[in-house]
């Protein structure tokens, strides 16, 4: 068991941790992108209508081709979904979420790599994911 002073001086260092971060400019950059979408009315209508659209999708989904409006609905899915992915306040802020997952996925790989390699870390990155042993190479996870 921990002593309560080290738990505590480690809980107060990961709240550090946690300010840096969010005082990091990837963070800062994440904060106006996200303020600058909230803001774009534009935007907002866009995104309202692909979520429409998406129950419509979801619904088409469960039956397929046979569903009568199959082709309509997967036509309008693609369209929106592209107009949503060119729009560029929608652009910056998927780039500025990208930017901090990838920083917050590196700084947890780290932490994990420092009390031991095999711990696994999901990521949503294969190069991250995939640093561990599988156990597939019979070498007692020494693969790495």
């Amino acid at each position: 068991m921990v002593a309560t002073t080290d738990f505590a001086e480690l809980i107060e260092n990961s709240e550090l941790l946690a300010d840096y971060i969010t005082q990091s400019e990837i963070a800062l950059n994440y904060k106006k992108a996200k303020k600058q979408l909230d803001e774009d009315i534009e935007a907002q209508q866009l995104i309202h209508q692909f979520v429409k659209m998406k129950v419509k999708y979801e619904e088409v989904q469960r039956f397929g081709r046979y569903h009568p409006d199959y082709e309509t609905v997967m036509a309008e899915i693609r369209k929106l979904k592209r107009e949503l992915d060119l729009h560029e306040t929608v652009a910056k802020f998927k780039k500025a979420e990208k930017d901090l997952e990838q920083l917050l996925n590196e700084v947890s790989r780290i932490i994990a790599d420092a009390v031991s390699p095999h711990i696994k870390v999901p990521t949503g990155n294969p190069f991250f994911d995939n640093r561990t042993c599988q156990g597939n190479c019979g070498g007692g996870c020494r693969c790495q």
